[in-house]
C-alpha cells in the first residue's frame, strides 16, 4: 500500500469515474473494488464503498460517501500535454463525457473533479518569467481550453 493515497469523494459513482480515468489517461487503471462490509452514510452493506485506482501514475482512491461533501476547485489534476492534439484528447474526453468547460485550461468532469489539461509549452513559458511569462499569461486569460499555436505565437512576441 502506498504511503500516500489521494482520497476522493463522490456521491455513488467512484468506481464509473476510475474506470472512465483509467481508459482516458496513460498510465492509469483501476486497481481494486472494495464493497462495504456494512451500512454506511449513503449506502447499504455489498454496495461499493472504495475504488483504488491510478490517474497518470498517481495513487488515488475513490470513496462512495453520499451527498455530504462537494468535489471543488481547490483541488485539481493537472495533467501535462505535449502538443494541441493530446491537449484536445483529454479535454474533449472529459466534455463530452458530461463534464463543463472553464477558464484558463480548466474544465470539470461529470462527477464534479476539476482538471486542468496544460500544454508544456504554457507551464515552460510561465517558468521563463519575464515578458514570456507575461505575453503567455495573457494569451491564456482568454481561452477556456489552452491554444498551443497561441501561446507559441504569446511566446515568440507575434
Amino acid at each position: 500500500m502506498a504511503k500516500n493515497t489521494i482520497c476522493l469523494w463522490y456521491e455513488s459513482a467512484a468506481e464509473d469515474a476510475a474506470r472512465f480515468y483509467a481508459a482516458t489517461f496513460p498510465d492509469s487503471q483501476v486497481l481494486a473494488v472494495h464493497p462495504a462490509p456494512g451500512n454506511f452514510p449513503g449506502g447499504q452493506k455489498g454496495q461499493v464503498l472504495t475504488v483504488d485506482f491510478t490517474v497518470c501514475g498517481v495513487r488515488c482512491m475513490g470513496l462512495n460517501g453520499g451527498r455530504f461533501f462537494q468535489q471543488s476547485e481547490a483541488f485539481s489534476f493537472q495533467i501535462a500535454t505535449e502538443d494541441q492534439e493530446e491537449t484536445d484528447r483529454y479535454w474533449n474526453a472529459i466534455i463530452e463525457n458530461g463534464g463543463q468547460t472553464s477558464e484558463c485550461g480548466w474544465c470539470k468532469d461529470k462527477w464534479g473533479l476539476s482538471w486542468q489539461i496544460t500544454p508544456r509549452v504554457l507551464t515552460e513559458a510561465m517558468a521563463q518569467g519575464g515578458a514570456v511569462a507575461e505575453r503567455a499569461f495573457a494569451a491564456m486569460m482568454t481561452m477556456q481550453k489552452i491554444d498551443v499555436a497561441a501561446i507559441e505565437a504569446a511566446v515568440r512576441g507575434d
